[in-house]
C-alpha cells in the first residue's frame, strides 16, 4: 500500500514551489503570533537548506516516512531545526491545499517558459518567412494543387494557428494565477490567516474564492491538457506538411542532418524522426488531456485522491510540449528551402480561377466564367497542352470575350500579387503578416 499510495516519485519535481508555499505559510503563521520571529527565521533558514539538498542531488530520501513531497520536505525540516519548532509549520494547513498551492506555482513557471518558447517559434516563423519572400510554391485544397501561394505565406498559416494557442496560453495563465493556500482540508482556516497576504506573497493574482472547490479545483490542469492538446495538433500538423514537402517525390524542403537520422539498412535514407516523433507525442498529449478528465468527472465533493492522478500527466505534458517546440524552432530556423522545386510544381492549370476572374472584369457573371474556365481547361485537356498553351482562336471558340492580354493572366507571380486583400498572399499582405508577429512579440 506504501508503494501504491505514495507520490514522491514523480511530485518531488514540486520540491521548490512546496518550499516556497511553506515559507509564505510561515510568515503568514509570523503574522498571528504562531511564530516568533525567531522560529520564523529558524524555519525559512531550515526550508533554504532543505531546497539546496535537493538543489544539489544529496537530498536522501527516507521511503518508509516519505509519503510524498509535502512529507518528506517537512520530515527533514524537523530533523534539522527540531520537531518542536518545525512541527508548528503545518498549523492549520493541510497537505490539500498545500498541493493545490504547490501545483499552480509550478504550472505558473512552467508555463511562463513555454510562452517563451512560443515566442521563439512565432519569432523564427517571421524570420523565415521574411527571408523567402519571392518564393512560390502551389497552394493545396484536399491535398491537391490549387493555387499559387508564397511559401511564406503557407508558413505564416501555420504561425496564425499557433499565435492561437499563444493567445490562449494567456487566459490559462490568468486563471493558475488563484491562490487556495489557506484553505485548509476543505473548510477554511480556522486562526485566520490572511490569505490575501499569502496569494500576495506567491505572486498570485487572487484568492480562490471558495475552500471546499479550492483543494480539489484542477480545472487548470485539465485546460493546460486541453490546450497543449490543440497547440500539438497544429505542430502534427505543420510536421506533416514538412514531411510531405521533405520527400523526394516533392522536393520542396530539406530537414537539416541535425534533425533527421539514417536508416539501419539503407545508406541512402534520410528519415525525419524529429517531426515523425513530434507528430507522434500529440496522440500521448491528447490521450493525457482525456484520461484525466474521466478520472475527474465523477468525483464527489472536494478532495479525493484520485486528484493526484493529475500529476503525472501534468509533468509529462509540459515537458512534452517543451521538448517540442524546442524541436521545431530548430527545424524550421534551419531549413533549407528549394525555391526551383517549388516553382517547378507550378502548373498553367492553376490559374484557371484567374482565367475566370478575367472574363468577370469583362462583365461576366462569376457563375458563367467559372463554368467557361472549365472548358478551357477541358480544350487544353484535349489538345495536350497547358491552358497557357491554347491559341487564342482556341480560347475565342470558347468565348469572344478572350482577347490577346489574356496572355498576361498566365503570370504565377501576377496572380499572387492580385491577392492583395488582408491575410492574402501578395507580397505586402504577407509583409503585414510578419509585421503582426513582430508586434505581438514587442508585448510584454
Amino acid at each position: 500500500m506504501m508503494k501504491f499510495n505514495e507520490s514522491l516519485t514523480f511530485d518531488k519535481t514540486l520540491y521548490k514551489a512546496d518550499i516556497r508555499g511553506s515559507m509564505t505559510y510561515a510568515k503568514g503563521l509570523r503574522q498571528l503570533n504562531i511564530l516568533s520571529e525567531a522560529e520564523l527565521d529558524q524555519i525559512v533558514s531550515g526550508l533554504k537548506q532543505v531546497e539546496q539538498e535537493w538543489d544539489e542531488g544529496k537530498f536522501v530520501i527516507d521511503p518508509k516516512a516519505d509519503e510524498d513531497i509535502h512529507t518528506a520536505n517537512e520530515r527533514r525540516l524537523a530533523e534539522l531545526i527540531g520537531s518542536s519548532i518545525g512541527g508548528k509549520l503545518h498549523t492549520g494547513r493541510s497537505r490539500n491545499d498545500q498541493v493545490a498551492t504547490d501545483l499552480r506555482l509550478w504550472a505558473r513557471d512552467q508555463l511562463a517558459d513555454l510562452e517563451v518558447s512560443m515566442k521563439g517559434v512565432l519569432r523564427v516563423c517571421a524570420a523565415k518567412a521574411q527571408s523567402s519572400l519571392p518564393v512560390l510554391m502551389p497552394g493545396y485544397t484536399h491535398l491537391q494543387r490549387a493555387q499559387p501561394v508564397r511559401f511564406s505565406h503557407w508558413l505564416l498559416a501555420h504561425a496564425t494557428f499557433i499565435i492561437g494557442d499563444f493567445q490562449r496560453l494567456k487566459g490559462i495563465q490568468d486563471r493558475v494565477s488563484s491562490c487556495p493556500l489557506g484553505c485548509g482540508a476543505l473548510a477554511g482556516n480556522p486562526f485566520g490567516i490572511d490569505r490575501d497576504f499569502l496569494a500576495s506573497d506567491l505572486g498570485f493574482a487572487s484568492v480562490h474564492p471558495n475552500s471546499l472547490a479550492a483543494v480539489a479545483d484542477r480545472d487548470f490542469i485539465v485546460e493546460i491538457l486541453q490546450w497543449a492538446s490543440l497547440l500539438m495538433a497544429h505542430l502534427s500538423r505543420l510536421s506533416e506538411d514538412l514531411i510531405l514537402f521533405s520527400t523526394a517525390e516533392f522536393g520542396f524542403v530539406q530537414i537539416a542532418d541535425a534533425y533527421s537520422t539514417g536508416s539501419s539498412l539503407m545508406p541512402q535514407k534520410k528519415n525525419p524522426d524529429s517531426l515523425e516523433l513530434i507528430r507522434g507525442k500529440a496522440g500521448r498529449v491528447m490521450g493525457q488531456a482525456s484520461g484525466f478528465l474521466a478520472s475527474l468527472k465523477s468525483l464527489p465533493t472536494s478532495y479525493n485522491k484520485d486528484l493526484q492522478e493529475s500529476v503525472e500527466p501534468l509533468l509529462d505534458c509540459v515537458r512534452t510540449v517543451s521538448h517540442c517546440l524546442t524541436i521545431i524552432q530548430g527545424i524550421l530556423g534551419s531549413l533549407e528551402i528549394n525555391a526551383d522545386k517549388m516553382r517547378a510544381a507550378l502548373t498553367a492549370d492553376m490559374l484557371a480561377t484567374d482565367v475566370a476572374d478575367y472574363l468577370v472584369l469583362k462583365g461576366v457573371p462569376f457563375r458563367q466564367t467559372h463554368h467557361i474556365a472549365g472548358a478551357v481547361v477541358r480544350k487544353a485537356e484535349e489538345n495536350g497542352m497547358s491552358i497557357a498553351e491554347l491559341p487564342l482562336e482556341d480560347l475565342k471558340g470558347i468565348s469572344p470575350l478572350f482577347d490577346a492580354d489574356i496572355a498576361e493572366v498566365f503570370d504565377f507571380e501576377r496572380s499572387v500579387e492580385k491577392r492583395s486583400t488582408k491575410g492574402g498572399t501578395s507580397r505586402s499582405s504577407v509583409l503585414a503578416q510578419i509585421a503582426a508577429i513582430e508586434s505581438l512579440l514587442s508585448q510584454p
